[in-house]
């Protein structure tokens, strides 16, 4: 197992789950220590693709069995709409959505006020809400897994080498020496390629770098917040403790703050007291790269997940060790395989942020 994530992480505790016992999990810094912690823990439902919305309903029941252990607040998801084109969408995702069991609704702009009183309305179309999504904290989760897990983890250990024979892996070179293995797992989020590279395999993700931001206030916001996101300039925010989190699609806190100050005036009175960023792991298509390799034998991976990576880690994490084991699927998850771009069958996610 390579990478020390919730990916990563999830799919040892499950390999546990399923009997296996020989499973060691590198890491080439420490645990959640890389696009894990830097993400703003969202967890929802709400997607436009049934694939994403199949895994989303697994991974939720899994993450509310110890809720409390990481702080999952199911709080909801608020996207906010201010574009006809969207709205037409949204309401497409809800009835895909709902068909599959999820409470997704619309709502109009007074509606979404009356969950987030401080909202700037004016210019909304409408809403999409689902109670059961929240958020939960990262690095909790991560450390739940490889608790639970049993595995060897070995941590400032970065994978050198893959070797291959015959199409077979047979080791994997370390910082620390070689672990003989016939079965990789790359769970490397973003460096995913060049871990796909050592072993011969085509991974096709890229990294985009988003920043967050932390205020110590809450503007007087409701203790019980929704992830709230602005969809058309990806500006979002949730509850953090006693103050709020917020990011966007920029780098930069000027370029987030003018869509900030319009859509929650009173956080352009709150104060910033720190910054982080990380990286998506961005696929072609925006959505998952699932599956194992066709040219390198027992090759699995999951990465390219452009920003739900740590949300879907329950439930692909399961696949993944079903993979490794044999066991049919729980979820057919063979069309995030990576040689859907060869083959044209692209499978484009719309609900990203």
């Amino acid at each position: 197992m390579i990478g020390g994530g919730a990916l990563g992480a999830a799919t040892a505790y499950h390999l546990r789950r399923l009997g296996v016992q020989d499973v060691v999990l590198l890491e080439r810094d420490a645990l959640a220590s890389g696009s894990t912690s830097k993400s703003a823990g969202g967890i929802r439902a709400q997607f436009a693709d049934e694939l994403n919305i199949r895994i989303a309903l697994r991974s939720l029941a899994e993450f509310e069995s110890f809720a409390e252990e990481i702080s999952f607040r199911q709080h909801g998801y608020l996207f906010l709409l201010d574009r006809a084109e969207d709205v037409e969408t949204f309401r497409a995702g809800l009835q895909l959505q709902q068909s599959l069991g999820v409470t997704s609704r619309e709502l109009t702009p007074a509606e979404a006020r009356e969950i987030v009183p401080q909202l700037e309305v004016d210019d909304l179309l409408a809403a999409t809400y689902c109670a059961r999504d929240g958020y939960a904290t990262p690095e909790a989760v991560v450390q739940h897994y490889a608790r639970e897990s049993g595995a060897t983890i070995r941590q400032s250990c970065a994978a050198t080498g893959i070797a291959v024979n015959g199409g077979r892996i047979v080791g994997v070179e370390t910082a620390d020496g070689r672990i003989d293995t016939d079965t990789v797992i790359c769970c490397a989020g973003v460096w995913s390629r060049e871990v796909g590279e050592l072993a011969g395999v085509s991974l096709p993700v890229e990294g985009e770098a988003r920043s967050m931001w932390f205020t110590p206030q809450d503007g007087g916001l409701p203790e019980r917040l929704p992830l709230t996101i602005d969809f058309s300039t990806g500006f979002y925010f949730h509850r953090e403790g006693p103050g709020l989190a917020f990011g966007g699609r920029e780098r930069a806190l000027e370029d987030v703050a003018v869509a900030a100050a319009h859509r929650l005036p009173v956080l352009a009175e709150l104060p910033v007291q720190s910054s982080w960023w990380g990286w998506y792991d961005v696929s072609p298509d925006w959505n998952a790269l699932v599956g194992e390799s066709a040219h390198v034998s027992r090759f699995l991976y999951a990465t390219g997940f452009s920003g739900h990576g740590f949300q879907q880690a329950p439930a692909v994490g399961e696949h993944l060790a079903e993979l490794v084991v044999g066991r049919q699927p729980t979820l057919d998850l063979s069309p995030f395989s990576a040689e859907r771009f060869a083959t044209g069958a692209e499978r484009p996610e719309l609900f990203v942020v």
